[in-house]
């Protein structure tokens, strides 16, 4: 008879790594958990907490993320078969808060990682800035912890006769297309675009605009596309089989949607820089705008249609505290009677220096 287990997830998640490594099949029935890891990122207030509450079937109010949360996500494969885990995380604040992305990418994460971005339909002048910041420093993240196994890895005693250091760079069929003019992103990537509900009014010639862009940018980086709202269910069906893919390795389904006037479902491999042909403009010519690559054509394109914000703002709060949506009046006010008083404390401190200076 099998044993209860009194032991918390992380120590039974613990548990099973180490089996895992040490080869070693799961105490209960031969057949190992699976855990993956689930990043989630994207446009600040952009819907990606409602989407993931939907995805995991959680009936509670969305809050909004305070810089980086966990949670995780548990699905049998079958009746009486071990749990498979996802690890999920959701980083808040939009593009401000990137730093933190080097606490969920690490070398154990990347075994099994996969990056679900999220962009605001809704407002199409933060779009490309947002993916264009997040996608590099995720990608930075990601080649700097290979290179840190390949450096510990080397420094080993023996480490010739090892197997090679695991690579960054991610492999794709032989038979992908495009695969040598893209630059696959070097983990799973889906990119979805939320509150579709809004961008359907919006202008035809816009959402071409948008959605050629957008099917360009996934597969240009060998990533999956689909518009999704939380209002739709039917959208939100679809949204939850590309989530369950990278969580626990279920089929997406079948379903291809490249029709700018319908919400965009495009699986990776399923698209080409031929059927998405050339950038949607009518008001100059292409040779003019002095491209240095596809992405950067695209991109110049893209931003004379909407214009990316100025700096003033896109301001980044480094600071959660002082960010509005987490606003607390009380507590507010206390800290704004703080914040006077060390002014005051300040101007004290220096005038007391400068009359110690000069009666010295």
């Amino acid at each position: 008879m099998a044993r209860l287990s009194t032991e918390t997830l992380w120590e039974q998640a613990a548990a099973e790594v180490r089996s895992q490594e040490s080869g070693a099949a799961d105490w209960d029935g031969g057949e190992a958990v699976c855990e993956r890891s689930v990043f989630l990122m994207g446009s600040k207030a952009g819907g990606k907490t409602s989407i993931l509450l939907r995805c995991l079937e959680r009936d509670e109010p969305p809050k909004p993320t305070l810089a980086l949360e966990y949670t995780f996500g548990r699905r049998a494969r079958g009746h009486n078969t071990p749990k498979d885990i996802a690890h999920l995380w959701e980083l808040g604040g939009g593009t401000s808060l990137s730093d933190l992305i080097q606490i969920p990418i690490t070398l154990v994460s990347l075994r099994s990682l996969s990056v679900v971005l999220v962009l605001d339909l809704s407002k199409p002048d933060a779009l490309w800035g947002t993916m264009e910041k997040l996608l590099h420093a995720t990608r930075a993240q990601v080649e700097n912890v290979f290179a840190q196994a390949q450096q510990a890895q080397r420094s080993r005693p023996g480490a010739k006769a090892q197997t090679a250091a695991p690579s960054a760079a991610r492999v794709l069929p032989k038979d992908y297309p495009d695969r040598e003019l893209i630059s696959p992103f070097p983990v799973p990537l889906l990119i979805m675009g939320s509150k579709y509900d809004i961008f359907q009014d919006f202008d035809s010639d816009k959402k071409k605009v948008i959605s050629k862009t957008l099917r360009f940018l996934a597969h240009y980086y060998a990533a999956s596309l689909i518009f999704t709202s939380i209002k739709s269910e039917s959208l939100m069906s679809k949204t939850k089989s590309f989530f369950s893919h990278l969580a626990f390795g279920l089929d997406r389904g079948k379903t291809v949607s490249c029709d700018p006037g319908k919400p965009l479902i495009v699986p990776a491999g399923s698209d080409s820089f031929r059927q998405i042909g050339s950038p949607p403009t009518t008001d100059v010519d292409i040779a003019t705008l002095h491209a240095k690559n596809p992405k950067d054509l695209w991109k110049k394109v893209y931003e004379r249609v909407f214009p990316s914000e100025s700096p003033g703002e896109q301001r980044e709060l480094k600071d959660p505290g002082k960010d509005p949506q987490y606003s607390e009046p009380q507590i507010d006010a206390m800290r704004a009677q703080k914040d006077q008083e060390l002014e005051q404390y300040k101007r004290n401190a220096a005038k007391s220096w400068k009359e110690l200076e000069l009666e010295t």
